[in-house]
């Protein structure tokens, strides 16, 4: 761990190097009048709308949407099979989607921009309760998104563990209600900090929410919301996805689901003080926590306990972190060497033409200095090694 002591409060790194327009936002955070203690910085860290991904930033009286994110809930979740061994055909049965291989994981789980056809189950969405602006605007098409995976580098994966036992591997959010959840809160907080002339500057990106104003509290009662419906759609998933493998092995038994978020806010306790905790791309770390930090397509993701470190907030890495942007890396990146890459580690995965490229394992950074920059935030549990891949 690094620190800075040049702004209004120390800066805490627990990495070597970060790009310039994230140090900038960093320092933003920490000459904003309402952040406590410190600012905690992960090892993926890179830069975003107003907060840097992979940031901890804790206030008092106030919440910030751009704090959280547009992907509000977003997360991982993970099952054990009891499967110790899986071919590259009957991953290619799984995944279906192709002329050889009907029905499959891509028939039952939509990626990209495509929903369900038909409205899902009401029991499956989380409870409404009272009045919500946002969520009761966007209720009836979340009966047709819930269950599928989004686009960008949300996906689907099947892994190895070190443990002897093949896994199971979500990551994904919560849709279009974190996005229009994320957008009418950060204008309702843009229209709040001009009308009182916040101290906050427009340009950092970081209007902010009283907590003790109708807005806040209506921006926490539907950040939380989202929170659940990304875990309710990565448990549907999860549960569509066993099943499919249950046709394909009868016998396999599966552990429960391991399940954790990193775009939200929450009230807690840190160097005796409740504080807002902001985590945008980071999750929670304390020793009792039970994690998942994943690499790219072509690296391994981890399995993790917590140690509760208090300098972090008691938090950790959300993933590899990217070292290019989506456009920088579709430039940039050669399409038969990312090929060649997947294809010699015998990985199924889709990576077909320039534009997959945007999440190729060459857009992210070394997974393994990650996890070296934050041993003293998490353990490691498993090592998971990826066999077969879907992307959003």
């Amino acid at each position: 761990m690094k620190v800075i002591s040049s702004e209004k409060l120390p800066i805490k790194l627990w990495l070597d190097d970060i790009e310039a327009g994230a140090m900038e936002q960093v320092k933003n955070l920490a000459n904003l009048p309402f952040a406590f203690k410190h600012i905690a910085i992960m090892p993926d860290s890179h830069q975003g709308y107003g907060m840097p991904i992979g940031g901890v930033l804790a206030t008092q009286n106030v919440i910030i949407p751009n704090a959280v994110g547009v992907d509000i809930g977003c997360g991982m979740c993970a099952v054990r099979t009891s499967l110790t061994e899986i071919s590259q055909e009957e991953i290619k049965k799984l995944f279906g989607g192709s002329r050889e291989n009907h029905g499959g994981i891509r028939t039952v789980v939509p990626v990209g921009f495509s929903h369900h056809d038909k409205a899902q189950d009401e029991s499956l969405m989380p409870k409404l309760e009272g009045k919500y602006e946002v969520v009761e605007q966007e209720y009836k098409s979340a009966l047709k998104q819930i269950g599928t995976l989004g686009g960008g580098n949300h996906f689907i994966e099947i892994q190895k563990g070190s443990d002897g036992f093949v896994w199971l591997m979500i990551h994904s959010g919560s849709r279009n209600f974190g996005l229009k959840n994320a957008d009418f809160y950060n204008k309702k907080a843009i229209a709040i900090n001009e009308k009182y002339f916040s101290a906050v500057p427009l340009k950092w990106e970081l209007s902010f929410l009283p907590l003790d104003s109708e807005e806040g509290q209506m921006y926490i009662k539907e950040m939380k919301y989202c929170v659940d419906f990304a875990l309710a759609n990565r448990k549907l998933m999860m549960d569509r996805i066993c099943d499919d493998v249950k046709n394909v092995f009868p016998q396999v038994v599966f552990e429960p689901m391991i399940n954790i978020a990193h775009n939200y806010a929450k009230l807690e306790n840190h160097f005796g003080q409740n504080v807002w905790v902001h985590r945008k791309g980071a999750t929670l770390a304390t020793d009792k926590t039970i994690g998942i930090i994943p690499g790219s397509q072509g690296t391994k993701s981890y399995i993790v306990k917590g140690l509760g470190n208090p300098e972090s907030f008691m938090s950790c890495s959300h993933g590899a972190g990217r070292k290019m942007g989506r456009n920088q890396a579709v430039k940039n990146l050669k399409l038969e060497d990312e090929i060649k890459s997947l294809n010699d580690k015998g990985i199924v995965h889709a990576i077909r033409n320039q534009k997959d490229l945007d999440e190729a394992p060459g857009a992210y950074k070394d997974i393994d200095i990650v996890m070296a920059n934050q041993k003293d935030l998490v353990g490691v549990l498993v090592e998971l090694t990826p066999l077969g891949v879907i992307k959003g």
